[in-house]
């Protein structure tokens, strides 16, 4: 999850300005004492290694699928709950849990958040099977949502000068790349060396820690003026994208034209089309649609979408193709992930300096076309089994991801009045996170379907090896166990399904990275038909 600028921390942390809050404990605005420095620089560090927690857990579970797939001997659609679960729960909940931090209190509902995570996570580290992994793993996606706007109001609170906040928003911004570059080599290396489940544990001391540091440090803040939670719009926003990813995951088991999967698509489009009119008729609505009449305000949520949906959801299936179709362990697919990630660090001062030459529509541009040429290449190459260029591949889309990532937010909000740039932001971010879940349904339907055609073909006329490419077979090796999915295989055929578990599952991976590369160079073109318009 790359960095939020400023402007969702004061839709978090501010309705109107300062001097509108109640604050338990007085902060002083005259010229810092080192004392008074350090101890901000306490709550900076608090606050942003909460939100780099957060961070690291949502990209370190990806390489550790394969293995969580190998304890429950559990299918592609499970795996993929693993990651959608959690990620459906945090993007409905994040706009509801603002307003409720300005409600209740930021320092409250940090701490509630933490010990939500912690329970969550340790529900995770126990779960006796995949259901109950997945309903943790929801469960932990609220605390996430509780945990980001919370810390991110207290840091906007604590730095009031306009100096000392950008100094803090950097920091925090380094943090969360760092968090992000680090998370698939961490994983690797817990799911390797320690097992999978303490990906989960090693959460409960960390927040406990956190915890004593935000309760002895933090002081307490609200606004008496917060607006009534939207909870119709948040409940139905909720259930809509719920309902839609559960279509999508089984879609490739029920079919996509089957009654099951019609009757989930049509109840999610009906539950959104009900969210539209109950956000057109609430007074304190969590999203004001009027927003959306500014086509660049609409062309930048796009390039939000976009990038998340095409350039971040490499992080689950990335992990999954360096371990099926190159054999790799865990440690060493996420060491394979570097470039991608390494690229992402490096793309931010690319953007910079196109921003000195260009508009952001531009630069905004620029980015997606790298990330749809990324993934392009990636697919092309993909078959061929030569990590070499897949690296390159990566390099492309990270350059393209470094690129958009902060600048699609600085876009949305440079689109709307001062007042409204909280509600902007929260748009922004609530986009980002259902582009990924959605992704993962798409893109994971395409994954699943390409693989059992490449499958198909390969063992057609061939009776002696189709005899054990059934349904579990597949199932196992789309889920990342490939080494499982042949364990009990004969002598005589193991070599040769072993070649075509890995043949296969990249053939499916290349048909995904097609369709995202697809989706996003669509977007670069509805985004030059908008800046041309102006």
């Amino acid at each position: 999850m790359p960095s939020t600028p400023r402007s969702f921390a004061s839709r978090v942390s501010t309705q109107s300005s300062a001097a509108r809050e109640t604050v338990s404990g007085a902060q002083s605005h005259a010229a810092p004492t080192a004392t008074t420095r350090r101890s901000t620089n306490f709550i900076l560090t608090t606050a942003s290694a909460i939100c780099a927690l957060i961070v690291l857990d949502t990209n370190v579970v990806a390489v550790s699928l394969p293995s969580i797939a190998r304890t429950f001997h559990a299918d592609f659609a499970d795996v993929e709950w693993v990651v959608s679960a959690y990620m459906v729960a945090f993007a409905a909940c994040l706009l509801a849990a603002g307003g409720l931090a300005d409600r209740i209190g930021r320092k409250r509902l940090l701490l509630i958040g933490l010990a939500v995570f912690a329970a969550a996570s340790l529900g995770c580290g126990l779960a006796p099977s995949v259901l109950w992994l997945n309903i943790a793993r929801a469960v932990k996606g609220v605390g996430a949502g509780m945990l980001i706007p919370s810390s991110l109001a207290i840091i906007a609170h604590t730095f009031q000068d306009e100096h000392e906040r950008a100094r803090a928003w950097a920091f925090w911004g380094m943090c969360m790349g760092i968090a992000t570059t680090i998370a698939p080599l961490v994983g690797g290396a817990i799911t390797q060396f320690v097992g999978w489940r303490w990906i989960f544990l090693m959460n409960l001391p960390i927040c406990a820690v956190l915890a004593a540091c935000a309760f002895s440090s933090m002081s307490e803040s609200k606004n008496p003026h917060a607006v009534a939670i939207d909870k119709p719009g948040s409940l139905t926003f909720g259930l809509a994208l719920a309902c839609g990813i559960w279509a999508l995951i089984d879609a490739g088991i029920q079919g996509w034209t089957s009654t099951t999967t019609l009757t989930r698509l049509a109840g999610s489009l009906l539950l959104f089309a009900l969210f539209v009119g109950i956000e057109r008729r609430t007074r304190h609505a969590m999203i004001d649609l009027a927003l959306f009449r500014d086509r660049r305000f609409v062309g930048a949520v796009l390039a939000m979408f976009g990038y998340a949906a095409c350039a971040q959801v490499m992080m689950t299936f990335l992990p999954l193709y360096l371990q099926n179709a190159f054999g790799l362990p865990a440690v060493a697919a996420g060491l394979g992930m570097l470039p991608f990630a390494l690229a992402m660090i490096v793309g931010p001062f690319i953007g910079a300096a196109l921003l000195r030459r260009r508009s952001i529509d531009r630069v905004l541009l620029i980015g997606l076309v790298l990330i749809g040429a990324g993934n392009m290449l990636t697919a092309g190459v993909a078959p061929m089994g030569r990590y070499l260029w897949v690296a390159c591949g990566m390099v492309v889309t990270g350059l393209g991801a470094g690129i958009m990532n902060g600048n699609t937010q600085k876009a949305i909000v440079a689109r709307v009045a001062p007042s409204r740039t909280g509600m902007a932001s929260g748009i922004s971010t609530t986009t980002r996170f259902t582009a990924i879940v959605m992704s993962v349904g798409v893109l994971g339907g395409v994954l699943a379907a390409r693989t059992r055609d490449a499958f198909d073909l390969a063992v057609a006329g061939k009776p002696a090896i189709a005899a054990y490419v059934d349904a579990p077979f597949v199932s196992r090796v789309l889920a990342g166990d490939a080494a499982g999915a042949v364990m009990h295989a004969p002598d005589h055929v193991h070599a040769m399904l072993s070649t075509l578990a890995r043949s296969s599952f990249a053939s499916g991976f290349s048909d995904a990275m097609g369709a995202a590369g697809t989706v996003a160079l669509v977007l670069a073109a509805c985004l030059w038909g908008i800046a041309a318009r102006e």
